[in-house]
Order: C-alpha cells, then sequence, then structure tokens
C-alpha cells in the first residue's frame, strides 16, 4: 500500500471513517435487538424462557462467528475488504426480517444471515482500528473508548427510533407490519455506512491486512460465500434445537481455552505473559457480559411489566416512553461518559498515572454492582407493583460507566497484549467468549421468567428484583476477585512489556 497515500491521510481520518460505518452497523444492529424479545412473545406467542433461551443463543452466535470472520480478514480476503463485505450481509439479513412473515424457521434463517454478516464485519472493524493506531497505548484506550461511543451513537439512534416506527406503522396500518417497518429501517442504516465508506474509502486505501494489497481472488469469494450459506443454514439449526444451542455454546467456549492454551505454549515469555493477561480479562469479560445480556431480556421485560413509562419532575409530565425505548438510556450514558472518560485516559497516559487495565476492569464491576442493586431497589420504592422510570435511568447510569471500564476497553486489552500476526484472530477469540457468556445470561434471565398467565404487576415485581439484587452480590464477589487479581496482572504487565 502506498506510503504517500498513508502521508497524506490523518490517522482521524482513517478512524473517522471506521467509526462511522461502525455508527450505521450498531444502528441497524441494536434498532433489531430492541425488538426482538418482544417480537418473539407478542408476535409469535413465545414463552418468557424460550424467547430469552432463543436470543441468548442468537447473540452468542453473533459473537462467536467474528472469530472465523477475523481469520477471514487476515488470510484470506483482506481486513478492509471483509468489514465491507460484512456490512452488505448485515443489510441483507435485516432486509429478510422487514418481510411481512411470522414463519418461525424464516426468522431464525434471517438471524443466520445477521449472524454471518456480524460475523464478517465485527473483529475486521475493530482490527482496523488498532492497525491506524498501532504502537501507541493510550491512543489505543482512548481511539477504542471513542469507537465505543460510535457503537452507543448508532444504538442510542436506532433504540429511540425503532420501538417509535413499530408503534407507529401498527397503530395506522395494523396487522403487525410495524415489527418489519422497524426492521426495513435498520437495513437501510446499513446501506446509508455504505454509502459512507464508499465516499471516504480514500483515507483507508493504507491500511489492511496482506490480503487487502493484492486482487480478490474468485475462489477465495466462492468459498467464503459457500460456507457463508452453510453457516446460516447451522445457525437457524441451533436457534430452533435448545440442546444444539446448548452443545454450540459449551464447544466455543472449550475451543476459546484451547486456543489461548496452545498459544501461550507456543510464545516466548513476553508473549506468554501478555496472552495469560488476557486470558484473564476474558474470563472477567465472560462475566460482566452476562449482567450485560440482561438489558435486552430481564430489563426489557421489567420495563415491559413493572415500570411506569411516564418521565415526570415533582408532578409535571414530561415525556413517554414504549418499553423498548429504555434499552436507548444504556447508549446514552455511553455518549455522555465516554468523552470525559477517553480525556481522562489521554491525560493521566501523558503523566504516568494512568490505571492499569485490569484496575479499570475492577472499578467496572463496582458500578455494575451498583446498577443492579438500584433496579432492586424496586421491591421498596414500586407503588402497585409499578416502579418510578428514573430507577431504569440511574440504573442503567451505573451500569453503563461499568460496561466503558469493562467491555469498553475489552478490544484495547487485545490490542495491548496480543502480538500483531494473531490480532484479528485473537479479536474473534473475545467475541467467542462473550458469546458464550451472551448465552449464559439468557440462562440467567430466564430466572425471572414470568409464567403464562401472570400479568399482575405486584406478582412479577418480586420475579425480578429478586435476580436483580442476586446479580447485585454477585457483581460485588467479581469485584473482590478482580482486584485480588490486580498485583499479578501487574506483574504479567511489566514482563510483557520487557521490564522484569
Amino acid at each position: 500500500m502506498s506510503t504517500t497515500n498513508a502521508a497524506s491521510v490523518s490517522q482521524n481520518k482513517s478512524f473517522s471513517t471506521v467509526f462511522l460505518i461502525e455508527l450505521w452497523e450498531r444502528f441497524g444492529f441494536y434498532g433489531m435487538q430492541v425488538l426482538i424479545v418482544y417480537f418473539m412473545i407478542q408476535q409469535l406467542g413465545f414463552a418468557d424462557d424460550r424467547a430469552n433461551l432463543v436470543w441468548g443463543a442468537c447473540a452468542a452466535l453473533i459473537y462467536v462467528s467474528p472469530a472465523i470472520g477475523g481469520w477471514i480478514g487476515d488470510k484470506v480476503l483482506g481486513t478492509r475488504r471483509t468489514m465491507l463485505t460484512g456490512a452488505f450481509v448485515l443489510a441483507l439479513g435485516y432486509a429478510c426480517m422487514s418481510l411481512p412473515t411470522i414463519n418461525t424457521w424464516f426468522l431464525f434463517s434471517a438471524l443466520g444471515v445477521i449472524v454471518v454478516g456480524n460475523g464478517l464485519f465485527k473483529s475486521n472493524a475493530g482490527n482496523l482500528v488498532r492497525k491506524i493506531f498501532e504502537g501507541d497505548d493510550s491512543k489505543i484506550d482512548s481511539a477504542f473508548t471513542i469507537y465505543y461511543m460510535a457503537v452507543n451513537v448508532g444504538a442510542a439512534a436506532s433504540q429511540l427510533f425503532t420501538p417509535w416506527v413499530k408503534n407507529y406503522v401498527n397503530d395506522v396500518y395494523g396487522h403487525g407490519y410495524g415489527w418489519h417497518a422497524a426492521f426495513a429501517v435498520c437495513c437501510f442504516g446499513l446501506l446509508l455506512g455504505l454509502t459512507n465508506y464508499l465516499v471516504m474509502r480514500h483515507t483507508m486505501r493504507h491500511i489492511g491486512s496482506e490480503p487487502d494489497r493484492h486482487p480478490a481472488d474468485p475462489r477465495k469469494i466462492a468459498l467464503v460465500a459457500l460456507g457463508g450459506l452453510a453457516a446460516v443454514a447451522v445457525s437457524a439449526a441451533i436457534l430452533q434445537y435448545e440442546n444444539l444451542a446448548r452443545a454450540f455454546v459449551l464447544l466455543a467456549g472449550l475451543a476459546v481455552l484451547v486456543i489461548f492454551w496452545i498459544l501461550i505454549g507456543r510464545g516466548d515469555r513476553r508473549e506468554r505473559a501478555g496472552l495469560i493477561a488476557a486470558l484473564i480479562l476474558v474470563v472477567q469479560t465472560v462475566f460482566f457480559f452476562v449482567f450485560y445480556q440482561q438489558m435486552s431480556s430481564s430489563l426489557a421485560l421489567f420495563a415491559l411489566r413493572n415500570v411506569d413509562w411516564n418521565f415526570a419532575i415533582f408532578g409535571t409530565h414530561l415525556w413517554t416512553w414504549s418499553p423498548g425505548q429504555f434499552q436507548a438510556l444504556n447508549p446514552l450514558w455511553i455518549m455522555v461518559l465516554s468523552p470525559p472518560l477517553a480525556w481522562l485516559y489521554t491525560k493521566a497516559g501523558q503523566h504516568g498515572r494512568d490505571l492499569h487495565i485490569a484496575a479499570k476492569f475492577a472499578l467496572g464491576f463496582v458500578f455494575v454492582a451498583v446498577g443492579f442493586f438500584t433496579y432492586s431497589s424496586a421491591a421498596w420504592l414500586a407503588v402497585d407493583g409499578k416502579v418510578t422510570s428514573w430507577i431504569m435511568v440511574w440504573g442503567y447510569g451505573f451500569s453503563s460507566l461499568g460496561e466503558l471500564l469493562v467491555s469498553g476497553l475489552g478490544l484495547a486489552m487485545i490490542a495491548r497484549y496480543v502480538p500483531a500476526r494473531m490480532s484479528g484472530f485473537m479479536m474473534g477469540a473475545y467475541f467467542v467468549s462473550s458469546g458464550v457468556s451472551q448465552y449464559l445470561g439468557g440462562l440467567v434471565a430466564n430466572i425471572a421468567s414470568v409464567p403464562k398467565g401472570v400479568t399482575e404487576p405486584t406478582r412479577t415485581l418480586p420475579i425480578y428484583t429478586d435476580l436483580f439484587f442476586e446479580l447485585g452480590v454477585t457483581g460485588v464477589i467479581c469485584t473482590l476477585i478482580a482486584f485480588a487479581v490486580l498485583p499479578w496482572m501487574k506483574r504479567l504487565g511489566r514482563i510483557h512489556a520487557g521490564e522484569a
């Protein structure tokens, strides 16, 4: 790739290009996520436990697939080319969901297309950010924090907009068309992202992996396409059959551990230290995503059944949300908190006072625990089984700060500790571990499954608040463990840096 072109394009311009396509990709994904559990329960007639597990399995597949997509980007099609292919496939998946049918197999097949598209897109987009800022740890932390904000700008816009589209079209046209109109909006977001990338593509010509330097091989493209079709079929089967989903998640988790074991055994002393540190943080991330999965499962259903959707201050009504829109609180808080946090990282790094990344993870669990204790306070503050919407605002605020300190730095952790030659694949392995925990999060959410026929808020409230309190206690335990391993993490960091 031309060094002249590289010199003429600033890092910020290249970063902006990836930032914007990530924003629109997340617009599509979270616009779908905010509705999918409600769609399965209200439109397809699924029980709570089946909807939670189907979405948990789908989330696991969505997070597992980047492991393969990262390898395709590194070795087969090229990082940049694979990311763009993934964006196109995602648009196709949302287009399928926009078709007015409630056939279960068709839905699962459409979700399978989304799994494949996400696998091709996700790890490669993150890997491009790493390549842009390679070699500067403080800038990498800051860049990935802002990059994480892109995720949440797209998420906030779609999570506020797609529930409104669904309600408006259902009210005006009926027949459940609103659900499919909302999914069509997700497709439109991906098409906008691709259009924007085409306009700015000159800023990325010098960024990519080795295959990006050469013309695309038609045979490799055909093999990837055939593999993608097979993956769609397998994904649909996994979503349909619960035992198959459990076996898949178990195998995926074991695969990550085996991969780490092999790579640690093959590395030199510095590489081993970095990979062990990465493994410890990956395990912590697994626990974090169990909490995170509650936003689209137990917390989403809590908002449907036990939250007053009206926002008011001192008795004055401000506005009313639909239950799905409460999930937008997470990205809204991320947008508020990301810039000052990125600024703090940069300033602290300039003065040599930056917190160790393991300490940031430990602090993240503190705020996650506080968030779930806030949700559980509904047990004492509810009136006739309904709690004020402000409980959700503050609960999401604490949880989102914890998310920034854990998940927001997950990709930065891979960029920091993993050798460049395996970064794309290891980013994929990171997503695999996250996917395993998404399914576990679905199992946890089922602790608060409401039996069919139970609709009274006073009866559903304790089911949810008991779970939230238990999750708060679990968050405290995770915090204590994270702080206990902090000295070991610092020593591994020194060895990795060649200082010990």
